[in-house]
């Protein structure tokens, strides 16, 4: 008989928003499968819980991952914490999740806090649709060409961003997609929680002057309907490749390079499918 794997939502601040059912299951569980230990082990001392815990985090995740797996496999009941908010999201309990379902383990969810819902929630901004981008690249050239590729999205972006990087996002997205709105939200849940509704050269411009205190989630507006078919062809067949790259097929990444940019997807795939016939032809002719 399968164990269970418990997707556990934890506070992102105040501790009075972790659930009763939270408690509850953690109570409950044969064990803990948390991002940081000591992180967990004080939400469990707040509460009166006592409960065996392994670590599962980024850079153990392949190796844990299997271990927990095979305790499920077992019989075994175990809950998936982050430090704060839901686990899976921008988190490596992704990777633990997906196993599981690969493995026939049974996922259920215990909802709690997400940060970028209720930043969403807080700011004012359009919210009918929008994407969720996670943490940009602490690489300068991965972060750009990633806001780049966002150019033409027309729906509202959240982003999450730690202090010490905000002033060189805030640059770049101003470099990107000029002065738009944009929600700067800090420390949700928090003493100090602060929503701030500004443009991009405002922002900039204060956290060039003011050190940034707190873990923020951006809130961009999307581009206007009218910014949405300035790609050349050359720019949308870059963002195809870059989908290519990260593994999709030709036509699934020519269908949302199209969507992202306006471009019909029949002229991306045809320029896809002719610069992989001149690279292969020059390959074979290296070869000859």
């Amino acid at each position: 008989m399968a164990g269970r794997l418990f997707v556990v939502g934890t506070p992102i601040g105040n501790l009075g928003d972790f659930s009763e059912r939270a408690k509850q299951t953690l109570q409950e569980v044969d064990f803990i499968a948390a991002e940081d230990t000591r992180v967990t082990l004080k939400l469990l001392n707040h509460f009166g819980l006592k409960k065996p815990m392994v670590s599962y985090y980024e850079h153990n995740k392949d190796d844990r991952g299997r271990e927990i797996l095979a305790r499920l496999a077992s019989g075994e009941t175990c809950a998936l914490l982050t430090d704060a908010g839901m686990p899976a999201i921008s988190d490596p309990g992704e990777a633990l999740v997906k196993a599981c379902h690969e493995a026939g383990v049974p996922v259920e969810s215990v909802p709690g806090p997400c940060a970028l819902i209720t930043a969403l929630a807080i700011s004012g901004m359009p919210s009918g649709r929008f994407c969720f981008e996670g943490f940009l690249s602490t690489n300068k050239a991965s972060r750009r060409e990633h806001l780049a590729a966002l150019k033409a999205e027309t729906r509202t972006m959240l982003f999450y961003e730690a202090p010490h990087k905000l002033p060189g996002t805030l640059k770049d997205m101003l470099s990107a997609f000029g002065n738009r709105s944009i929600a700067l939200v800090r420390e949700l849940t928090k003493l100090h929680e602060e929503v701030w509704r500004t443009d991009l050269n405002t922002a900039t411009a204060r956290y060039e002057a003011e050190t940034p205190r707190g873990e923020f989630v951006l809130i961009l507006a999307g581009a206007p309907a009218k910014e949405a078919l300035t790609f050349t062809l050359e720019e949308a067949v870059g963002l195809a490749r870059r989908y290519l790259e990260e593994g999709m097929s030709c036509s699934a990444a020519a269908k949302r390079a199209a969507a992202e940019s306006g471009i019909k997807k029949g002229e991306i795939y045809a320029r896809l499918q002719l610069d992989e016939s001149k690279e292969k032809g020059k390959n074979e002719a290296s070869h000859n």
